[in-house]
This record gives C-alpha cells, structure tokens and sequence, in this order.
C-alpha cells in the first residue's frame, strides 16, 4: 500500500503532463475540468482542475468539498502505478481496478492527454 504522500507525488507527476505540454496544444486537448481521485484504501480525496493553463496544484479535499466534474476512484498502489505507466490506465479501468465517473466526452478527451 502506498502512502498518501506517494499518491500525490503521482497524481503531480501526471497533472505535469499537461505543463509540459506546448501552450497551443493545450489550448486545442485540455478542457477546463475539476478532477478528483478517491483512495479508499487511505480514505482521502485529492482534487485539482486542469486547463487550457495548465493544472492546479493537487491538494487533499476538505469534508463536504463540491464534487468534481470528472471523478476516479482507486486504491493507492493503482494510483502509482498508473502514474508510473500511463500508458496502463485503460487496462486498469477495464479491470475495474480504477473507477471513473463523468461526461463520457470529458473521458475521451482526458484519454488523449495520457
């Protein structure tokens, strides 16, 4: 089991994804959405919202903070790995190892980011 810290370490490691992107390709893939990730293993809720500027630092939800508009569920060594390998998020989400709640359009467009 990985540590909340470590969820977060990848969580910033895949919004720096979008960064690192060039400014007018982001304007063009990245829609402007509130994502959260919850780790029940560890019980917490981390949020961000990216957009055409790029992501929001990621921080640990507060009780009764807004649901996000697109919203994942998974355990912490899912988070890892799936932040150490994007590539492996579809196989994770079709194992229901990763859970995603949203506008279907927002997951595809998100898909491409990846």
């Amino acid at each position: 089991m990985a540590t909340a810290e470590e969820c977060r370490a990848a969580l910033e490691s895949l919004t720096g994804r979008i960064a690192e992107l060039d400014a007018q390709e982001r304007a063009k893939k990245v829609l402007d959405r509130t994502m959260s990730l919850h780790v029940p293993d560890l019980g917490v809720t981390f949020l961000t919202r990216i957009g055409p500027d790029g992501a929001e630092p990621v921080r640990q939800a507060e009780n009764g903070a807004k649901p996000a508009q697109v919203r994942f569920t998974a355990d912490s060594d899912v988070v890892v790995s799936v932040a150490a390998d994007p590539g492996s998020f579809m196989g994770a989400w079709m194992s229901r190892k990763l859970k995603v709640q949203g506008n279907p359009f927002d997951l595809l467009h998100l898909r491409k980011l990846l």
